[in-house]
């Protein structure tokens, strides 16, 4: 869900400014309503672009459990005390609700990743941003893009590395700074790689980007980012 999974689906066939546009409308408007009621309508929303994705909830949070538990932890920590009572679950009420808030923005933002190759991203965020500073930006992203999985990948190797040289027996905080440092090793050798790549390639401000258009198929993405943008405003 974090890479691009080529398909045809709805969302595949959408025009990657769509897609950015009701990504910032849905932020804007999971910001602006916090009531169950309207988590539950941006609940909706969420699930159809999930849907348009040719994605699913569980795959979704399959992909996205390193950041449930930070979210989960958020409401237990609000509503503890430090006396009698020491837990108060009306404390926990608000963090719980902005907790799914960010879990639905983090669904559609998924969806959005899974159908947008990284050379369509860049190219949309350099419409829309003129100037050198939106093909810095466009750069950044399109990097952001491609490093993850990477990064992803050489910290599950360190892992298993470390699992077959016995590394479960040492202690947990012996663990965690094996497996950072290894991965912040190979994190800096994949930037200077990257750095020498650009300058053997004589990397340009002025790119041939990929021709992105919009169609008829937009249509009904561009009104439901007015719409969220509309309920956001209201």
């Amino acid at each position: 869900m974090l890479t691009y999974e080529p398909g045809d689906s709805l969302a595949h066939r959408l025009d990657p400014r769509t897609k950015l546009a009701v990504q910032v409308a849905f932020a804007a408007a999971g910001f602006a309503h916090t009531t169950p009621a309207g988590l539950v309508v941006l609940g909706v929303v969420a699930a159809g672009c999930l849907r348009a994705a040719d994605a699913s909830p569980v795959s979704a949070l399959r992909d996205l459990r390193y950041a449930i538990p930070f979210l989960a932890l958020g409401p237990v920590v609000e509503a503890a005390r430090l006396g009698a009572p020491w837990f108060d679950p009306e404390a926990a009420v608000d963090p719980a609700l902005a907790s799914v808030r960010v879990l639905l923005v983090f669904f559609v933002a998924a969806a959005y990743v899974r159908t947008t190759p990284v050379r369509e991203s860049r190219a949309a965020i350099q419409r829309l941003v003129p100037g050198r500073f939106g093909v810095a930006l466009g750069v950044g992203v399109a990097l952001v893009f491609r490093f993850l999985p990477l990064v992803r990948r050489d910290l599950r190797r360190v892992r298993e590395a470390q699992a077959a040289r016995l590394g479960s027996e040492r202690r947990l905080d012996e663990r965690l700074s094996l497996v950072a440092a290894g991965g912040l090793r190979r994190s800096f050798a994949r930037a200077d790689a990257l750095a020498l790549a650009l300058r053997t390639r004589c990397f340009a401000w002025n790119p041939t980007l990929p021709e992105i258009r919009f169609g008829r198929r937009d249509a009904p993405g561009l009104v439901l980012a007015a719409a969220l943008l509309a309920s956001a405003a209201l």
